[in-house]
C-alpha cells in the first residue's frame, strides 16, 4: 500500500513539474519592433515581429494597440485593428516557436503588448 501511495505522489509531483516547464502564457509572446530605415509619407516605417516562444500553439492572440495608426496599409489577414485591440493572424494559431511579421509607418512607434491568447495542444 505504501508503494502505491509513494508511486502516486511521485507521478503527481512529476506531472506538476513538467507542467511548469511546458506551460505557456502571454509571457511567451514576444514583440520586437525595429525601424526599417524607410519613410512612407514622411513617417518612419517600423518592422514588427511577434514570436511565440513556447512549444505550444497560441491562438486568438490579441495585442493592446490603443490609438494605433499607420499611413502604410497593414494586411488585415496579419493584423486586424478592432478599437483598442488588434487581432493577430485572424485568430489562427501561432505555432510554437513560430513568428509573424508586419510593418507600419507612424511617428512615434506604438508600444504593442500581448493582451490575450489561448494556449492549445499542451
Amino acid at each position: 500500500m505504501a508503494t502505491v501511495t509513494m508511486s502516486f505522489i511521485l507521478i503527481l509531483f512529476l506531472s506538476l513539474i513538467s507542467k511548469g516547464f511546458y506551460a505557456c502564457s502571454l509571457d511567451n509572446i514576444n514583440i520586437n519592433t525595429i525601424r526599417s530605415g524607410r519613410e512612407i509619407q514622411g513617417k518612419p516605417e517600423w518592422n514588427v515581429t511577434v514570436i511565440n516562444n513556447c512549444n505550444c500553439p497560441q491562438l486568438l492572440i490579441k495585442l493592446s494597440c490603443k490609438g494605433f495608426q499607420t499611413v502604410e496599409n497593414v494586411d488585415p489577414s496579419i493584423l486586424s485593428i478592432m478599437d483598442d485591440k488588434c487581432l493577430l493572424i485572424r485568430g489562427k494559431p501561432l505555432e510554437g516557436f513560430a513568428s509573424v511579421k508586419f510593418s507600419y509607418a507612424w511617428d512615434p512607434p506604438f508600444i504593442l503588448l500581448p493582451s490575450e491568447s489561448i494556449v492549445v495542444g499542451c
